[in-house]
C-alpha cells in the first residue's frame, strides 16, 4: 500500500495542528488527567479529519479505510497516548456500526455532530465482568412501550466524562449470548447535564493515558426510544464484532509513528549522553538493539499497510488485523521499555516522554481485545483450538 497525495496532505494538516494546538498543552492535560474533548474535536471537525470515512451526506469524506489508518498514523505525532485514543474512539470505534447500520434519522442526530466535532462520543462495551468477553455483558434494555428502559453499567469507558452520546451494548432478548444484544444510541447529556438515571459512579486514574478521562457509569432506568437501536435487534454483538477489525487495525496504525518517535528521541540522548569518555550510542549494544527495534516496527508497519490494503478491497482480514493488534501490543511494550533503559536515570522520571510512552503504551496489550484473546483468535482461524475463543 502506497499514501497518495492527498494521504499525505492530510497527515501534513495534522501534524500542523498537533504542533501548534495538542502538544503546547499535552504536560498540562496530562497532569489534569483531562482534556478538552469538545473543543479539540470541533477544531478537528472544522479540519474536516472526524469523518474522513464517514458518507458524506452527513459531513463525512466518504473516502476509503486507508485515509483513516493514515490518520491514525498521524497522531502518533501527539506527546501521550490518552488524546490520540480519544480521537479514535470518536472516528474509529464509537461510530462505524452507527455509520454502517444506523438509519438516516440516527445518523442525522447522531453521525453528523459527531463529524462536526460538535458532540462527543464513547463506546460503551466493557463492564465490571465483562471486558474481552464480550459476551458476558449484564446490562438490559427492556421494552416498555415504544421505549428501551436500559438498566446496567459501563466500565473502561473511554470519553464517558464529556460524552455527549454512548453507542452502547445491551442485552435485549434472552436467546444465546451471540445473538440477544443490540447497539443502542443513548443521549448522555440534556443542555450538558447528565440525563436521570445516569450516573458517573466514579472518574477511574489509571497508571497512564492520563489525559484521557475513563469512567464507571451506571444506568438506571433509563429511557430511549427503540428507534435509536442501531440496525437489526439482536444483531449488536456481530456488528460490534465486525466492528473490531476497523479498531484493530486503528491501534496498530496509530503505534507506528509514536514507536518511530521513542526510538528517534533515544537516538538523539544517546548520541548527546557521555559514558565513560565516549558517546552512549557508541556502545555496539545499544546500536544493535536499536536497529533490531527499528526492523520490528518495520515490520509491523509492513503488516499492517498489507491488511489495510485488503480491507479496503472488501476483503475480511480478521486475520490479519488481530495479528497486527497483537504485534502493536508487544511492541508498545518492548520498545519503550527497551529505550527506557538506554535512558538510565532520566528515563525514571515521571516528566521522560519515553517513559510516559512506557506507561500509555501498555494498555496496548489489554485493551480493543487483550493479547490471550487475540492469540486466541488466531489460533481458532489456524485451526488449532479444541474450541473457540469467545471472539471472533
Amino acid at each position: 500500500m502506497q499514501y497518495s497525495h492527498e494521504h499525505l496532505e492530510i497527515q501534513k494538516t495534522l501534524k500542523r495542528f498537533i504542533t501548534e494546538e495538542i502538544n503546547p498543552h499535552v504536560d498540562e492535560w496530562e497532569a489534569a488527567e483531562i482534556f478538552p474533548a469538545h473543543e479539540v474535536f470541533k477544531r478537528l471537525g472544522q479540519l474536516g479529519l472526524l469523518g474522513l470515512t464517514k458518507p458524506e451526506a452527513y459531513g463525512g469524506a466518504g473516502l476509503d479505510y486507508s485515509y483513516s489508518l493514515a490518520m491514525a498514523e498521524a497522531l502518533g505525532h501527539i506527546e501521550c497516548g490518552g488524546v490520540p485514543m480519544a480521537i479514535g474512539v470518536q472516528t474509529d470505534m464509537a461510530t462505524p456500526a452507527l455509520a454502517r447500520f444506523g438509519s438516516d434519522e440516527l445518523k442525522r442526530e447522531f453521525l453528523a455532530p459527531a463529524i462536526a466535532g460538535a458532540m462527543v462520543a464513547c463506546i460503551g462495551v466493557s463492564e465490571p465482568g465483562a471486558g474481552s468477553d464480550v459476551a458476558a455483558i449484564k446490562s438490559r434494555a427492556r421494552k416498555d412501550g415504544d421505549d428501551y428502559v436500559i438498566t446496567g453499567q459501563k466500565m473502561w469507558i473511554t470519553n464517558s466524562l464529556q460524552a455527549d452520546w454512548m453507542c452502547m451494548l445491551v442485552n435485549t432478548g434472552d436467546g444465546p449470548a451471540h445473538r440477544n444484544k443490540s447497539l443502542v444510541m443513548v443521549p448522555m447529556r440534556d443542555k450538558g447535564k447528565l440525563r436521570p438515571g445516569i450516573e458517573v459512579a466514579r472518574k477511574i486514574r489509571k497508571i497512564g493515558m492520563n489525559s484521557s478521562d475513563t469512567g464507571l457509569i451506571y444506568f438506571d432506568e433509563v429511557r430511549v426510544p427503540q428507534r435509536y437501536r442501531i440496525g437489526e435487534e439482536g444483531q449488536g454483538f456481530i456488528y460490534q464484532m465486525q466492528q473490531f477489525q476497523q479498531e484493530r487495525l486503528w491501534c496498530a496504525g496509530s503505534a507506528l509513528v509514536a514507536l518511530d518517535n521513542c526510538i528517534r528521541w533515544t537516538i538523539e540522548w544517546a548520541q548527546d549522553r557521555k559514558l565513560f569518555g565516549a558517546a552512549l550510542s557508541d556502545q555496539q549494544w545499544v546500536q544493535f538493539k536499536l536497529a533490531e527495534l527499528k526492523t520490528e516496527v518495520e515490520a509491523l508497519r509492513a503488516l499492517t499497510y498489507r491488511a489495510c490494503e485488503l480491507y479496503v478491497q472488501g476483503q475480511d482480514v480478521l486475520e490479519l488485523a488481530t495479528m497486527a493488534k497483537l504485534k502493536a501490543g508487544r511492541l508498545y511494550r518492548q520498545v519503550p521499555d527497551t529505550c527506557l533503559q538506554f535512558w538510565g536515570g532520566m528515563g525514571y522520571t515521571w516528566e521522560n516522554k519515553v517513559s510516559r510512552m512506557y506507561r500509555d503504551g501498555r494498555l496496548a496489550s489489554i485493551g480493543g481485545g487483550a493479547d490471550e484473546v487475540m492469540m486466541g483468535i488466531l489460533a481458532k482461524l489456524m485451526g488449532v483450538a479444541k474450541r473457540p475463543p469467545a471472539q471472533g
